[in-house]
């Protein structure tokens, strides 16, 4: 994560608002994580991701971020109860929307090839123009991106 980066994340994000991370903050990156999160504005709560490991021995992540959760969360954001998680779940049965990291934007993907349900929305950064969204922007977002547009 660059400058550009921190830039777009402060320009959504105002310093009380609650920002999910859904795991992969940081992968081979030049800048050292502990200068980005002490500029990222937010709340942030993560969810470690797959390649989370190896940047979070090197911070105080506890001095961070508000939450830290190793699996899945159930949140209520206004009237939706959401399923959060690095890796796809596919029964999303007890929720209203399940929404996830871990695939990016590979829409190849096996896993993401098998998810067919409207309410399964990938938060990557990849297909959410490298910033934080809204639900409905993630909704939207997600739309263009497997309609291939």
């Amino acid at each position: 994560m660059d400058v550009r980066l921190i830039e777009k994340w402060n320009k959504k994000v105002e310093p009380r608002d609650i920002v999910y991370i859904l795991g992969d903050l940081f992968f081979r990156n030049a800048y050292s994580p502990e200068k980005i999160l002490q500029n990222l504005n937010g709340r942030k709560n993560l969810i470690i991701g797959n390649h989370d490991k190896y940047w979070i021995r090197k911070v105080d992540i506890l001095k961070h971020f508000d939450v830290i959760i190793v699996s899945t969360s159930l949140v209520n954001i206004g009237e939706h109860k959401i399923l959060l998680s690095h890796y796809p779940i596919h029964d999303v049965s007890e929720c209203d929307y399940m929404i996830h990291g871990h695939t990016h934007n590979n829409i190849n993907d096996d896993v993401l090839s098998r998810i067919d349900a409207p309410n399964i929305l990938n938060a990557g950064v990849e297909i959410n123009n490298y910033a934080p969204v809204t639900l409905e922007e993630l909704r939207e977002n997600n739309r263009k991106f497997l309609s291939g547009n």
